[in-house]
């Protein structure tokens, strides 16, 4: 019987060794969580024996139990690089069409040849869709999507309004609209210049040259070029060269009051480089336009263009949503990284490669957003470090190894005393 009990200590100390050794060696995996184990004692008492006089028949190794404590964040200088502040577990699929998912604390991220973002198994990252401004618009795991960055450049977008804020001095001399000269700067009061796309993303130089008006008292004309030629303002006044002109008004405070025509827009010009005919409306009201006795001054001067882009980097807020940034100052949204818990994280079924799968103990996977209730933040450029306390792990060896020194003494005990009973003679 004490043999049996010893030889129980023996295999319960061995275990004990192996999870020390594991956790050990693990020390500085990314996402690794340690495990420790559990021991339960045994005892063979029938229906009818005394309890009162029983003796133990050894031990067993009950459950190895992985500990899912926040383990540290160790910062790098890979945006793809994610940590987890706090509960919760990245979904990942195994191939790019599975619908099986496997969980993990491992953030270390690249992108493949086909610009999905992996990990290092090839494990694909699940991300929400989500709407422009990086709402989630479904969040359960089923509708969730392997994370693929745009490998085509940014589509450009033709300027169709330019919004300037100006300060155009009452206090300059009167001019006549009609003798407009581009190339004579007395003809003019002030300009000021934008530049502009059109549907292939070619840039364009747009300029507005304004007049304190002679025909009307607290009245400029507002005078439209592209690249040097002069465009109609459809509706507008014939000025130089037969060209329409548009004019803006002011009451006796130097308030914008409207415009003539309202709204001001550019008659659509031929660019004869295969894009579409540009027209643009010229919007003075957002911006607070006055007319006051100070110099001429341009407050803002925006336009909603752009050319073409291609990525130039990914922005990954603490919440999981990912933005795309491209070259021409443009961004999308991409996704929202999924996460998910269980109502029981320790049975969950250990995979390797840092990875687990959701089993009947651990329960079924509860998807999720990160900050949202229960769950953690998302840190870029971090990884989430072992939770392996190396120390601890080095005291606890000597420990399993003393066990395992005091069965072996045991045995040695049992046998010297076998040795005498049966050298009795």
């Amino acid at each position: 019987m004490a043999f049996n009990t010893s030889l129980s200590g023996l295999n319960a100390a061995s275990s004990d060794l192996d999870i020390t050794a594991n956790n050990i060696a693990n020390a500085s995996t990314t996402g690794f969580k340690r495990s420790r184990g559990e021991f339960a004692d045994i005892f063979a008492v029938s229906s009818f024996g005394r309890s009162q006089t029983a003796v133990g028949s050894g031990v067993l190794l009950n459950k190895t139990a992985q500990q899912f404590e926040q383990g540290n964040l160790d910062f790098t200088q890979n945006s793809l690089d994610l940590a987890i502040s706090g509960r919760g577990l990245f979904a990942l699929s195994p191939s790019l069409n599975s619908d099986d998912l496997v969980y993990s604390r491992a953030g270390a991220f690249s992108v493949d040849k086909e610009g999905y973002v992996v990990n290092s198994s090839g494990q694909y990252l699940r991300t929400f869709p989500t709407n422009a401004n990086g709402t989630a618009t479904a969040a359960s795991l089923s509708n969730s999507h392997p994370l693929r960055l745009p490998t085509s450049a940014g589509t450009p977008q033709a300027t169709s309004r330019i919004s300037i804020g100006a300060n155009l001095p009452s206090d300059t001399a009167a001019l006549d609209p009609a003798n407009l000269d581009l190339l004579d700067a007395s003809t003019y009061t002030a300009s000021t210049s934008e530049t502009v796309y059109d549907s292939l993303g070619n840039s364009h130089i747009s300029t507005l040259y304004f007049l304190k008006d002679t025909n009307g008292i607290n009245q400029w004309a507002v005078y439209h070029s592209l690249d040097g030629t002069l465009t109609n303002i459809n509706g507008g006044a014939a000025g130089a060269g037969g060209i329409q002109y548009g004019t803006l008004n002011f009451d006796a405070t130097g308030i914008l009051t409207g415009s003539t025509p309202d709204p001001l827009i550019t008659d659509p010009l031929a660019l004869n480089n295969g894009a579409n005919d540009i027209a643009m409306t010229l919007d003075f009201a957002a911006n607070n336009t006055t007319q006051v006795a100070s110099p001429f001054n341009v407050a803002a001067l925006n336009q909603d263009g752009f050319t073409s882009g291609r990525l130039t980097g990914l922005d990954i807020s603490n919440t999981g949503i990912i933005q795309a940034n491209y070259s021409n100052g443009q961004n999308s949204t991409l996704g929202k990284i999924a996460l998910a818990q269980f109502p029981n994280e320790q049975g969950l079924r250990q995979l390797g490669n840092n990875a687990w799968a959701e089993t009947v103990s651990s329960g079924t996977a509860l998807a999720g957003e990160a900050g949202v209730g229960s769950f953690g933040l998302i840190q870029t450029g971090a990884l989430e470090s072992s939770n392996v306390d190396l120390t601890a792990e080095l005291v606890h060896l000597i420990t399993a190894q003393r066990n395992f020194q005091a069965n072996a003494k045991a045995i040695e005990t049992a046998s010297t005393i076998t040795d005498t009973i049966i050298n009795i003679r």
